[in-house]
C-alpha cells in the first residue's frame, strides 16, 4: 500500500488543508476503514484464489464476477505500468546516467522482467522480494519521522485553525490513492495459511499501520516546510532540510524501494486475478494454466508482465492510469453489496468461523456510501474511459460464454 502516493502527497494535501493535513489523512484512513472491515468479513468466508472475483460471481452471478475481476486487474496492471516509469524517472535523478531515454527504457524492462520471472518461480519468491523492497522503502521513512518530530510543536499538533478544507471532495479522492491496494491481500487467499482467519487480520493491521504512519510522516513534513512551499515540495525536501544531500538522497532511494514494493505487489496479485477468472470459467482455459513444477499460474503472470512492460515502454498507459481509481472504486462497490448474499448463502459452520462485522450493515453502507460519494467527484473523462474499459471485457467474456455453449451443444 506504500507506493510511489506518499512521497508526493503530503505537498498537495497541505495546499488545501495547511496544518489539517495530518488529521485529514487520519480522518479519511478511519473512513475508510469501512471498506477495508467489510472486506475482511468477506475475505473470512473463502479460502481460494479470486478475492472480488469470488464476492461478486456468488452474490450476482458470473458476468458481474468477471466485470468486478476485470477492472480490478486493469486498474493494477495499468498502475504497474505508471509506477515503473515513475521508478525510472526517479533513478533518473540520482544520476544523468539513467536520464538517458536508453537507460529508462532499460531500467523499465529490467525491473518488469525480473518481477515477472520471480513470480513465476513461485509466490513464496514473490512474497519474499515484496518483503525486501518493503524493508528498503520503510526504513528510511522511519528514520525521517525520528529525525522530523524533533521539529514537531503543540501548536503543530493540534492547529488552533478551524477543520476546514478546500476542495472536499477533491482533495479527499486523491487521499484515497494512498489507501488503495488493500484487496490484493485477499486476492492470494487459495496460496495463504489458513486465510479465513489470517487476511482479515492482515487487511484491518495493514490499514491501521498504514494511516498512522501516513500521520506522522505529514506531521513531520507541515512541521518543516513553509506553507508558501507546500506545492511543490516532496519528502524529498524534508530529508534535505533534516540531513542535507545525504538525506535528500536516502528519501530519493525509498521512493524508488517503495514504488518497487508496490509493483513486487502488483505483479503478485493481479495475474491471480485472471486465473480466477479462467479458474471459474469466465476466461479462456488457457489463462488457467498452473505451471507444473512452480504451482503458478505462469500463463497469466507471463501476460501480466509482458502487457505492462508494453504499456511501459510505450507511455500508451497514461489515460487508462487515471480511470484505475474509478474502476476500482465500482469494484469495492459491488463486493460490498455483495456481503448480505454471501452472508445468507454462507454454511452455518462457516458463518460460525467468520469474521463478523459489528452493527448489522451499519459499517458496509457507510463504506458503500462513502465509495458512492468518491465516485461523484471524479471527472467525465475517467467514466468514458471506464466504460470502454468495461466494454471490452464484457466482449471477451461473451466470447468465452459462447465458446462454452458450443462446446456443451457438441457434447
Amino acid at each position: 500500500m506504500i507506493g510511489a502516493g506518499i512521497f508526493a502527497l503530503p505537498g498537495k494535501v497541505a495546499v488545501n488543508a495547511g496544518l489539517l493535513s495530518p488529521w485529514l489523512f487520519l480522518v479519511v484512513g478511519v473512513l475508510f476503514l469501512s471498506v477495508v472491515l467489510t472486506f475482511a468479513e468477506l475475505a473470512s468466508y473463502y479460502e481460494k484464489t479470486g478475492g472480488p472475483v469470488i464476492y461478486a460471481t456468488e452474490a450476482f452471478g458470473p458476468l458481474a464476477g468477471f466485470s468486478t475481476g476485470w477492472v480490478i486487474y486493469l486498474a493494477r496492471m495499468t498502475a504497474f505500468a505508471a509506477n515503473a516509469n515513475v521508478m525510472a524517472t526517479y533513478l533518473g535523478s540520482l544520476s544523468e546516467f539513467f536520464a538517458t531515454d536508453l537507460a529508462r527504457g532499460t531500467i523499465i524492462t529490467v525491473v518488469t522482467v525480473g518481477l515477472t520471472w520471480a513470480n513465476v518461480l513461485g509466490v513464496r519468491d514473490g512474497v519474499r522480494t515484496m518483503g525486501v523492497f518493503t524493508f528498503l522503502k520503510v526504513t528510511p521513512l522511519l528514520l525521517l519521522v525520528l529525525l522530523g518530530l524533533q521539529h514537531v510543536t503543540g501548536s503543530t499538533v493540534i492547529p488552533a485553525a478551524p477543520f476546514l478544507v478546500d476542495e472536499l471532495g477533491s482533495t479527499t479522492l486523491l487521499l484515497i490513492y494512498a489507501y488503495v491496494g488493500f484487496e490484493t491481500i485477499a486476492v492470494t487467499a487459495g496460496e495463504t495459511a489458513q486465510p479465513r482467519s489470517t487476511l482479515p487480520k492482515a487487511l484491518v493491521g495493514t490499514v491501521i499501520g498504514t494511516g498512522l504512519l501516513y500521520f506522522v510522516i505529514v506531521l513531520v513534513f507541515v512541521s518543516i516546510i513553509p506553507a508558501e512551499q507546500y506545492d511543490s515540495a516532496t519528502l524529498v525536501d524534508v530529508g534535505r532540510s533534516l540531513a542535507g544531500p545525504a538525506g535528500a538522497l536516502a528519501i530519493t532511494l525509498a521512493a524508488v524501494f517503495s514504488i518497487g514494493g508496490n509493483l513486487a505487489g502488483s505483479m503478485l496479485a493481479a495475474p491471480r486475478l485472471v486465473f480466477s477468472l479462467a479458474e471459474n470459467r469466465l476466461l479462456p482455459q488457457w489463462f488457467g494454466h498452473v505451471h507444473a513444477r512452480y504451482a503458478t499460474p505462469d500463463r497469466c503472470i507471463l501476460v501480466m508482465g509482458g502487457m505492462a512492460l508494453v504499456l511501459a515502454l510505450t507511455g500508451s498507459f497514461v489515460k487508462l492510469a487515471v480511470a484505475s481509481s474509478v474502476a476500482r472504486l465500482l469494484g469495492y462497490i459491488i463486493c460490498i453489496a455483495s456481503l448480505p448474499a454471501i452472508r445468507r448463502n454462507a454454511s452455518v459452520e462457516t458463518r460460525a468461523q467468520a469474521y463478523r462485522l459489528k452493527g448489522g450493515y451499519a459499517i458496509p453502507v457507510l463504506g458503500l456510501a462513502i465509495c458512492i460519494w468518491l465516485l461523484m467527484q471524479s471527472k467525465a473523462e475517467s467514466w468514458i474511459a471506464v466504460s470502454i474499459l468495461i466494454a471490452i471485457g464484457i466482449f471477451f467474456y461473451w466470447v468465452e460464454q459462447r465458446a462454452g455453449l458450443r462446446t456443451a451443444r457438441e457434447d
